[in-house]
């Protein structure tokens, strides 16, 4: 079956070399990343597969470009996240990426280039064009999952334009320090060759915290001829870091005083993960019509997790903890092979663009747990002393096997110059099959899922830099979650989860370089299941939830030398029926502001700001849910152009030394927020 769908993705591809012998053959870069202009993006071609104006895509899309990335020297995924209104960053449990889109918790909803990158781990900035962050269901484009939206990162790639090098180096207050290189060369007028690698020495203001992460990303392009082009990439990836779960609650609300305390057991809290990621993609234009591409991704994943965290609330200020533990080794293989086909074709005044799309996964997924044994689980705030760790025994041992076909067709059709509809329907089928082996015997499961997924759009445009939309769209998550760690005999019975999405909404270009968006939207989320509260290892049936919501974003240039991304969020959250019971981790309010204002060609000034309301740490359902306080925080910056090719700048985050508590997992593990800290980068280009 793997052999037989890989081949017929790449043979809609293959065949149409023969047509377009005659066709000129040019290499700028392999695929197409979207326009940018400084921090506002033209267009995408992740939001519906096609290369598309921002304008005309019927939901909301926040962008944030190369650019953006390096005025903000943003490091990490959850830093950039911060600046979206809408997304809340998650801690993760210290060792991965973690968001919640429109009341959605996700650890999976993650792509690169439009292909899934589920795996949970900390994915790196490096070699990034830009990311994005498509808000609603999009089973459509991308399956399953994506219930409130999705993250893709769009990657750099080899441009046969001219040779050019770029270097960073930066060091932060509190001694983290990192160093990255960019490299394009010319290999001839026919293909290019890319490498991107970075090197980073971690640390915080944490006590204990500390690791390094160095990943390298070679990409190679080669013009085919005829129109055809193709891309190789290779992303190695080596992360070793300190897992912190932060710190307790206290009566409901995050325990203060202990902001640096660190409550795992130093030398025990480590996660490790190589990856080795491997991405061959072709396009070609076979007609003048019409443009094919496949993609295919296969990334090996090999994670370890071990951690001591705070299990319950503390008795008191200075009173006591509860600890507890485990060891989590996980690997995972990822094939997948994604084809697509769009054909532009137009009668009179009426276009259409289609797109006609397969693909294949097959993911494999090993996880054996042990249960720490700590020599003691109560911890004093008073007399604090770490207890010894040991592991004897597995808890949960698991295999599994995921293997995904799906087919999809979405027109795009232009009716004169005001209206555009875009509709298409999905069909994925899910099946899993795995294993218990802890038990005796060993517990077999399965399941497969067969679901189509609607999408609608419309839009009219009175003026062509202005666009009013209303949109639906579907998404469903089955009964194994994100990881595909096991499925309960319970589950195996249950419908998957399913995503229901109204959005009504406006794009406003402004000028060229400046918009503004605005959306109101609804979310239903039916079958629903959240972690326990009280238990966060076991899940629990809430029934159907709702999240409604406006949010506005203005992007751009206001004036030549001042540029703003900013945003504004409100959410409402909650149990359908029971409007005491609300969705953990999503503020009813978020804002933020980012501008870089230059005073003349060689010096400019950044300053950033971000606010969030109360929000929940987990589903509340009782009084006693601890709830993260509000905060607001204030960053900055000063650029200098030393010379042509060397820049000097400084950023200061949390310039007022705000204390506040940035994320959460559960009721009992919470991040104590950054204090004031600057990082200084020096960059240069040849």
């Amino acid at each position: 079956m793997r052999v037989l769908l890989t081949s017929t993705a790449i043979l809609l591809t293959f065949p149409a070399v023969a047509i377009a012998q005659d066709r000129p053959a040019s290499l700028e870069t392999i695929t197409v990343t979207g326009q940018t202009r400084g921090y506002i993006a033209i267009d995408s071609v992740t939001a519906t597969k096609t290369d598309t104006p921002l304008i005309d895509v019927p939901q909301s899309i926040t962008v944030v470009t190369r650019e953006q990335l390096d005025d903000q020297a943003l490091h990490s995924l959850g830093d950039v996240l911060r600046y979206v209104p809408g997304t809340t960053v998650g801690q993760g449990e210290g060792n991965r990426d973690q968001i919640t889109l429109r009341g959605q918790n996700t650890t999976a909803d993650f792509f690169l280039d439009g292909v899934r990158d589920d795996t949970q781990y900390f994915r790196g900035l490096y070699n990034l064009e830009r990311v994005e962050v498509l808000k609603g269901p999009y089973a459509l484009i991308f399956g399953r999952g994506g219930g409130g939206g999705i993250i893709n990162r769009v990657q750099k790639t080899p441009s046969a334009s001219g040779m050019f090098a770029g270097g960073r180096v930066s060091a932060n207050s509190f001694g983290a320090w990192d160093v990255s290189a960019d490299v394009n060369a010319p290999i001839s007028d026919m293909a290019a060759f890319r490498i991107n690698a970075v090197y980073e020495n971690l640390d915080n203001h944490r006590d204990f915290f500390e690791g390094e992460r160095y990943a390298v990303n070679p990409y190679v392009a080669v013009n085919l001829g005829a129109g055809w082009r193709a891309g190789l990439s290779y992303e190695y990836v080596n992360d070793d870091r300190v897992v912190d779960r932060g710190v307790p609650s206290l009566a409901g609300a995050p325990l203060g005083g202990y902001r640096d305390q660190f409550f795992g057991v130093p030398g025990v809290n480590r996660t490790t993960l190589e990856a080795n990621i491997v991405k061959l993609r072709l396009d070609g234009v076979p007609a003048d019509n019409v443009e094919v591409s496949t993609t295919v991704l296969y990334g090996d994943y090999d994670k370890v997790y071990t951690n001591v965290f705070a299990s319950g609330a503390a008795t008191a200020q200075n009173g006591t903890v509860q600890l507890a533990g485990y060891t989590d080794p996980t690997t995972r293989q990822n094939l997948l092979v994604q084809s697509n086909l769009v054909w532009d074709v137009r009668s009179g005044d009426v276009g259409h663009k289609v797109l006609f799309g397969l693909e294949y996964g097959d993911q494999d997924s090993t996880n054996r747990r042990r249960n720490a044994a700590l020599s003691n689980t109560t911890f004093d705030l008073a007399n604090p002393v770490f207890p010894s760790v040991s592991f004897p025994a597995v808890n949960r041992n698991t295999v599994s096997n995921v293997e995904s076909v799906s087919a999809y067709v979405q027109d795009q059709i232009s009716l004169g110059d005001h209206f555009e509809i875009v509709a298409g329907l999905r069909y994925d089928r899910f099946d899993i099959t795995g294993s218990d082996l802890q038990p005796n015997p060993d517990r077999p499961f399965a399941r497969t899922d067969d679901k189509v997924s609607p999408r609608l759009g419309l839009i009219y445009k009175p003026q062509s830099n202005v666009s009013i939309y209303g949109s639906y769209s579907q998404s469903f998550l089955p009964r194994s979650g994100d990881q595909f760690l096991t499925l309960s005999t319970t589950e195996q019975n249950l419908e998957p989860e399913e995503f229901t999405n109204h959005e009504v909404g406006a794009k406003w270009d402004i000028r060229p370089d400046l918009n503004v968006t605005a959306a109101l939207f609804r979310l239903d989320r039916t079958n629903a299941t959240t972690p326990n509260p009280l238990n966060p290892t076991v899940t629990i049936n809430v029934g159907e939830t709702r999240t409604e919501g406006f949010e506005l974003a203005v992007t751009g240039r206001l004036l030549p030398n001042w540029q703003i991304s900013g945003g504004y969020a409100w959410q409402d959250a909650r149990l359908q029926g029971n409007d005491s019971v609300r969705l953990a981790q999503t503020p009813k309010q978020q804002a933020s502001l980012w501008n870089r204002y230059d005073v003349n060609p060689r010096l400019g000034f950044g300053l950033g700001v971000i606010h969030q309301s109360s929000q929940f740490a987990a589903i509340r359902t009782t009084a006693a849910t601890t709830r993260l306080p509000a905060f607001t925080r204030v960053d900055a910056a000063i650029f200098y152009e030393v010379s042509h090719t060397v820049d000097l700048q400084l950023n200061i985050e949390n310039l007022f030394d705000t204390s506040y508590f940035s994320d959460a997992h559960n009721n009992f593990n919470i991040s104590p927020g950054a204090p004031l800290n600057a990082r200084l980068t020096l960059s240069a280009r040849f």
